[in-house]
């Protein structure tokens, strides 16, 4: 009787592992960096570069977005803890997922990774001339371990696409990727369409990237990420021309002499990095009161001397994670309704944002993600 159903559970096995085997195909994908992968797909053990791509993997697998992760890099719960703990809440076994370290950083551990058995590394774009510097492709090739590069930060607005229609191929969720494109797009077109019929004015905007996360002003953007966000959204970006990439820093004396009419701050909580800092702490379920006083605070400081915004109370923040996540879009009708509130009256970005969590993610929407000194 033993062997029989020792027997049977060692057939049902083989089966499984037959079915598991004959549903996998090997597809080619050409990442973000051009290069072509080849592996079986659908994928079911993934590392994850960066926590927070499960902002990726909640749309695409929002029934268990962990289902398939095997290990991922510790910044999600430090970098947006708010959203790690509603995740948390829903996915409890998160907690137990093994951590890595940075390939930036060097502190990625190879074999560490090789006990995992994963199909796929999933890396993001800015990471790759560290990852090529530290050998860690060679190595993992090696391996047979194949490295898959997305982008949500360095140039979103070109990179968004590519990579959720790269995640869906790996997971075979290309439809789901289709699903969550399309209303991407048609909810970016809700402001630019208006703004490319009416060709308003643009209001100078200076966008304060994690304004108050330290005592050095100003960190902001170039011509891409948020810098190029206030542009779609209608405004002038007034490091377009100063800063000559994506990423770079203003110094008081420039911001003075722009005068800008808006500023908008980019904030999360960030007590894992500066406990009790300055920063403006937007987020799921955040404190808009404490946000309130803090983003008044950063009115004070010398960069803000005599600056048109401040005198107007078109001082603003907004939550910090929309620079690097496929939600960017919400972020657009946000600054549009600040630049050009009369031009979206009836746009109701909070009513966007409640729709996205609704129709794609697994967790439910909180209020928190933006604020202004001018809100009633």
């Amino acid at each position: 009787m033993l062997r029989s159903i020792l027997r049977g559970s060692l057939i049902a096995a083989s089966l499984a592992a037959s079915t598991a085997l004959a549903l996998a195909d090997q597809i080619t994908v050409t990442d973000v960096a051009g290069r072509e992968v080849t592996l079986e797909a659908p994928v079911q053990r993934i590392i994850l570069g960066e926590g927070r791509q499960i902002y990726l993997l909640g749309v695409l697998t929002p029934e268990d977005p962990f289902a398939h992760v095997v290990g991922w890099r510790e910044d999600f719960s430090q970098a947006d803890p708010d959203s790690y703990a509603r995740y948390e809440a829903k996915f409890p076994k998160l907690k137990d997922l093994p951590t890595f370290g940075g390939f930036k950083d060097g502190t990625f551990d190879v074999e560490q990774a090789a006990s995992l058995k994963p199909d796929v590394i999933l890396m993001n774009i800015e990471a790759k001339a560290a990852t090529e510097d530290a050998g860690y492709d060679d190595k993992l090739a090696a391996l047979d371990i194949p490295i898959v590069y997305v982008d949500f930060r360095e140039k979103p607005l070109e990179h968004t696409v590519p990579s959720m229609r790269i995640m869906g191929e790996l997971l075979g969720k290309q439809d789901r990727a289709e699903e969550f494109i399309a209303f991407s797009e048609a909810q970016l077109k809700r402001v630019t369409d208006v703004i490319e019929a009416a060709a308003p004015a643009r209001p100078t905007v200076f966008v304060d990237r994690a304004g108050g996360y330290s005592d050095d002003c100003c960190m902001s953007f170039g011509d891409g990420n948020f810098g190029k966000y206030v542009e779609l959204a209608g405004g002038t970006n007034i490091a377009r021309d100063i800063i000559p990439g994506t990423f770079g820093t203003l110094n008081p004396e420039q911001i003075i002499a722009a005068s800008p009419e808006h500023v908008v701050v980019t904030g999360g909580n960030w007590d894992a990095y500066v406990p009790g800092g300055n920063w403006v702490g937007m987020g799921p379920g955040s404190d808009m009161t404490e946000a309130r006083r803090k983003l008044h605070n950063l009115t004070k400081r010398t960069a803000m001397t005599g600056i048109a915004a401040v005198e107007t109370g078109n001082f603003h923040a907004i939550w910090h994670q929309f620079y690097n996540s496929p939600y960017y879009f919400v972020a657009v009708q946000q600054l549009a309704k600040w630049i050009h509130p009369e031009l979206f009256a009836d746009l109701d970005p909070e009513a966007t944002m409640a729709d996205l969590h609704e129709r794609f993610l697994p967790v439910a929407y909180e209020p928190g993600y933006w604020v202004s000194l001018n809100d009633k």
